[in-house]
């Protein structure tokens, strides 16, 4: 099995993804979190794929009309142009790095297109691993009824039972990338407001910066849990 490029142990920053279906909350969620850390004082830096550069704006503009391994191949390449122009930099410069879809989305949208799981790997492989993959779910049900409301984005998302397509794919996809070596976090949202997701993914990501920083995050957790359920 190919494995993705490791992360490096000696920067100076930390990289967390955040993946999961399309509707799940993951932009709101990132939102929160980096309200959280910014208290915390922590020096951080949201991003996004298909990325804000040349080829991730491409990329995007593409999706609807453009696909199989061409349009996989052209999200690899943002990917790449992504780290080397912006992520690496800024992990170097000591900053905390999430960024809104990486590898695992690749890993699962592209599936929808008709591509086999191998060679999406593969494509990605040279890619860096992050510190932290975070993979949010949430049952197929409530995730439709959401892209029914704010509609969808694109074709992949107006595939007939997208929705359940996608939440198996990143159940797989999870399978996969524990078994390649990566550090992953599941949450599953359907009970949680964003804000109590937030906090779970703040505490995860102090117990890397910083084991004892946990109970802190802990505590702050339980109250921004009793204030939302």
């Amino acid at each position: 099995m190919t494995r993705l490029r490791p992360s490096s142990e000696t920067c100076a920053g930390l990289f967390v993804t955040i993946d999961g279906p399309s509707g799940v909350g993951k932009t709101t969620t990132i939102t929160h979190l980096a309200q959280l850390l910014k208290a915390d004082r922590v020096t951080i830096q949201t991003t996004v794929e298909p990325s804000r550069g040349p080829i991730g704006k491409l990329a995007y503009d593409l999706t609807d009309t453009v696909t199989g391994p061409a349009l996989a191949c052209l999200y690899a390449a943002d990917r790449y142009h992504h780290l080397q122009t912006e992520i690496r930099p800024l992990l170097a410069a000591g900053h905390l790095v999430l960024c809104d879809r990486y590898v695992p989305s690749a890993l699962v949208m592209q599936r929808l297109d008709g591509l086999e799981l191998e060679f999406l790997w593969n494509l990605n492989a040279l890619a860096d691993r992050p510190h932290l993959a975070v993979i949010l779910t949430a049952d197929p049900a409530v995730i439709t009824a959401r892209l029914t409301t704010k509609g969808p984005h694109n074709r992949l998302q107006r595939q007939a039972d997208s929705s359940a397509a996608e939440a198996r794919f990143y159940e797989e996809t999870r399978d996969h990338l524990d078994r390649s070596g990566y550090r992953s976090l599941r949450i599953d949202t359907g009970p949680l407001t964003p804000r109590v997701v937030a906090a779970q993914i703040r505490r995860a990501i102090l117990r890397l910066r910083e084991p004892a920083a946990v109970e802190l995050a802990a505590d702050t957790a339980a109250s921004v849990d009793g204030a939302d359920r």
